[in-house]
């Protein structure tokens, strides 16, 4: 019989190379916003606090009216507001996270404040000049579905060539034109996960470039960054999501009329009714005094 050898692998403590190696991980976002109570100012006349506590008051009036399942929600006109009553409007209802930007003639800003689903939208003339400021009770401003609807299309453009390294962006794109045109109001969002796929340099150009940006970028700053853009077909969305070193960890498509993360949900409304009542209360102490 001829001998032949057994190889022979040591296993266990003390077999494998010992070389320090240390794992390493994509940091994660750390901080969480919580909710802290807008100061109240201090010093302000009494006669610009009463003004303001008095559109405080029908925040909290707009909100006992509000229905979740109703398409009209309340909007309250604050354009004609004077300087100092608008100067503590300000200070007390502050800059939560999600701000909204659109991009057209008549720009539009949108920032949710501290209580959520309590919106402040300014209208801007070509020139930049003040035309409306409102405070809307909703999950989203409706402007800014509008705003993304109405620079979409129904179908993609038709590329005559496609560029050489190609992997699977034509794939991706028929599927999310398909579910662009497939998507009814009420839906749930279909998402497409790129950071899972396998795609080349070119493939996310050809994307960029097929699903171009649109007017509408919302920000959410919560757990980390969460940017949102309008794309030019109709109910589709690009989310990215970063961390606190703004490194992208979830880069996703989203065919959906507007991306959950930056819905103010019925629950954050029905706690910005409490603590809408809690303010008033304080800004009224000032007064009494």
């Amino acid at each position: 019989m001829k001998a032949f050898d057994i190889p022979i692998r040591a296993i266990g403590p003390g077999s494998q190379p010992d070389d320090d190696a240390e794992l390493q991980f994509m940091d994660m976002p750390k901080e969480i916003r919580t909710f802290d109570m807008p100061r109240v100012p201090e010093h302000a006349p009494e006669h610009d606090m009463a003004q303001a506590r008095a559109v405080v008051d029908d925040a909290i009036a707009a909100l006992a009216r509000w229905r979740p399942d109703e398409t009209a929600y309340p909007c309250i006109e604050i354009t004609g507001l004077a300087r100092g009553p608008l100067a503590v409007l300000n200070e007390v209802l502050g800059e939560g996270e999600v701000s909204i930007r659109v991009g057209q003639a008549r720009a539009l800003r949108m920032q949710e404040t501290l209580f959520a689903g309590v919106w402040r939208v300014l209208r801007l003339d070509p020139r930049g000049r003040l035309e409306h400021d409102t405070i809307e009770i909703c999950a989203i401003p409706r402007l800014a579905i509008e705003s993304a609807r109405c620079a979409t299309r129904l179908r993609l453009p038709v590329a005559t060539t496609l560029p050489d390294g190609l992997m699977n962006a034509p794939s991706l794109l028929a599927e999310i034109e398909f579910q662009s045109q497939a998507w009814r109001p009420g839906a749930s969002a279909h998402v497409v996960n790129l950071s899972l796929l396998p795609l080349s340099p070119v493939d996310h150009r050809h994307l960029e470039e097929m699903l171009s940006v649109g007017p509408v970028a919302i920000m959410s700053r919560g757990f980390g960054n969460c940017r949102i853009t309008s794309t030019s077909l109709a109910n589709v969305w690009r989310v990215q999501y970063f961390n606190n070193m703004q490194t992208l960890i979830l880069d996703t498509i989203e065919v959906v009329e507007v991306p959950e993360v930056a819905l103010a949900a019925p629950e954050d409304l029905a706690d910005s009714a409490l603590r809408l009542q809690e303010l008033a209360v304080w800004m009224a102490e000032p007064c009494e005094t």
